[in-house]
């Protein structure tokens, strides 16, 4: 039950009858009752009037029957404490349903959710991490409230960077079958050539050419490296434990043939413009440093497309033939720009029509401890396999180290940079995975111990109490991430439950008490453990039976 959004509700007629105009209530939680409102103290300087005049007045008018008592507190502060009765009630009913009172959504929408995004032939690194973790997190949290979400992985497999590293293939004999490893040295080696070799250059932009044209022998190569890249990939994935399959993959390369006709549309539409032979959309309010119109480049003046033409046909694919009513880009921040053009061009194309909405979600970087780009000791980008295998080493258990990355990605908004520190991250106390782990953990042992099972709640002692607001508050928490595309809201939820729960644990003793009081904590303690665990598979964060 979403007891703010149920007394934000009766609270606004009493404030719109106050003020004349609706309020917001601004209901929270709160350390001095249940809930609080601060909303007459807002009030005062509009009104001329004493924020506990206000207070009071609103507090008689309102209509809180059979839901809370209200109280004026402070310079002008209104209590809201839900009665006892209603909060065992609501326990009941949430611990009686199988999605924990949250019910799927009535207006289901179709999702896009473009996230990972690595580049075939190349190693994936630590730069990779955030997307890969924000998306999943945000694509199990609107599936599991009941949207339709399609995840697509768009790969970099296309363009010169390939025609480079099949030409290099070929001088090495032509063989594909090579560890993802060598791939990555080779291209390495590809772009050396073609910086310094004018020979090799000419010979690696024929074969883009021939790539692109169908050429047996080059298409073979470059589909084995896309293979070759896709199950590296995968293994990675399920490594990490993200729900991206074989079946998400989407590289550039599927888009080719529709950009000549992409092209046309937006020159029939007036939409491109010549510039220095390459051409260009010029959507309105984007400018550079020097003020001059800030160019979105569609084709190059060689005649090659770039990234701008690739997510601009995306969109139309994604929204013309996927049906998508949102799209979702978890790309880093500084792409910010880029992404905004692209949405506003597609927009004046008819490709992103009034309901359909778009949405760049940008992140901040992962620090080292000198507040850098995090780097190995050498100054070379971390390789995220290796990442992985130092969390597991580090880790009392696998699901440990792999949870604890996760934790501390998702527990910070997403905007923000952090510092990657594997002592904080790792630590078995304070706003960490494993502390989340430990406590779902615990709860499976207290049930082991207790050899029964858990009763009818009734919520007597403050902690009781405290943990049973808490445990109500699963809805709210899990919307608000959903809907902001937020998962550090969820996060927060899930340590705030678990700290909780700890304290319920020391102050309310469950195997020693009495047996219908003993039922009833344990009913708690099971409530605790189903939400905990819910919470933390939307995170993609395992839960451990014992530790």
């Amino acid at each position: 039950m979403n007891f703010e959004s149920l007394l934000s509700d009766r609270l606004a007629p009493a404030l719109e009858a106050v003020a004349g105009h609706p309020v917001d209530p601004a209901v929270r939680a709160s350390p001095h009752a249940d809930f609080q409102s601060g909303a007459p103290l807002a009030l005062a300087r509009e009104l001329g009037r004493a924020p506990r005049e206000i207070a009071a007045e609103v507090a008689a008018r309102a209509d809180l029957a059979g839901l809370a008592e209200i109280t004026v507190s402070g310079p002008g502060f209104l209590n809201l404490t839900i009665g006892d009765d209603l909060l065992a009630e609501s326990l009941r009913l949430t611990g009686a349903d199988q999605r924990l009172g949250v019910p799927a959504t009535a207006a289901p929408e179709r999702i896009v959710i473009d996230y990972s995004g690595p580049n075939v032939a190349k190693e994936m690194h630590v730069g990779h991490l955030r997307s890969t973790i924000i998306g999943d997190a945000l694509a199990r949290t609107l599936e599991w409230l009941g949207h339709d979400v399609v995840r697509v992985n768009h790969l970099g497999d296309w363009g010169t960077p390939f025609g480079m590293l099949v030409e290099h293939l070929v001088d090495l004999g032509g063989s594909g079958d090579h560890s993802i490893r060598d791939l990555t040295a080779f291209y390495q080696d590809a772009r050396a050539k073609f910086d310094t070799d004018d020979d090799f250059r000419t010979r690696a932009r024929l074969r883009v050419v021939a790539l692109q044209s169908g050429d047996p022998l080059s298409r073979d190569l470059w589909q084995r490296l896309v293979a070759q890249s896709e199950r590296y990939f995968l293994d990675v994935y399920q490594r990490l434990g993200v729900t991206l399959g074989p079946d998400d993959f989407a590289g550039e390369s599927r888009y080719q043939d529709d950009l000549p006709v992409l092209v046309a549309e937006l020159l029939a539409q007036g939409l491109l413009t010549e510039s220095d032979g390459a051409l260009c959309a010029f959507p309105d309010g984007f400018t550079g440093r020097d003020g001059d119109a800030l160019p979105l480049i569609v084709r190059k003046a060689d005649g090659g497309f770039g990234y701008a033409a690739t997510d601009l046909a995306a969109i139309r694919h994604r929204v013309g033939t996927l049906g998508a009513d949102r799209l979702l880009y978890v790309v880093g921040a500084p792409q910010r720009t880029h992404f905004e053009m692209v949405f506003a061009v597609a927009r004046k194309a008819g490709w992103l029509p009034g309901g359909v909405t778009a949405e760049h979600l940008g992140f901040g970087s992962i620090l080292g401890a000198d507040g850098k780009m995090l780097k190995t000791r050498a100054g070379d980008t971390i390789k995220l396999a290796e990442l992985l295998d130092e969390a597991v080493a580090r880790a009392t258990a696998p699901a440990i180290g792999i949870g604890a990355i996760k934790y501390a990605d998702l527990s910070g908004d997403r905007r923000g940079d952090y510092v990657f520190d594997w002592d904080r991250m790792l630590a078995s106390t304070g706003n960490t995975g494993p502390y989340l782990q430990y406590a779902y953990a615990r709860i499976r042992s207290l049930f082991r111990k207790a050899g029964t099972g858990p009763g009818p709640v009734t919520v007597t002692e403050p902690a009781e109490r405290a943990l049973a607001l808490t445990l109500l508050g699963f809805e709210p928490a899990l919307r608000a991430a959903a809907g902001q595309a937020e998962p550090h809201r969820l996060a927060g939820y899930l340590h705030d439950l678990a700290v909780a729960f700890s304290v319920f644990y020391e102050r309310c003793p469950v195997l020693r008490a009495a047996d219908d009081v003993r039922a009833s904590r344990l009913g708690l303690a099971e409530l605790t453990a189903r939400t905990l665990h819910t919470g933390m598979f939307l995170l993609g964060i395992e839960t451990l039976e014992e530790i």
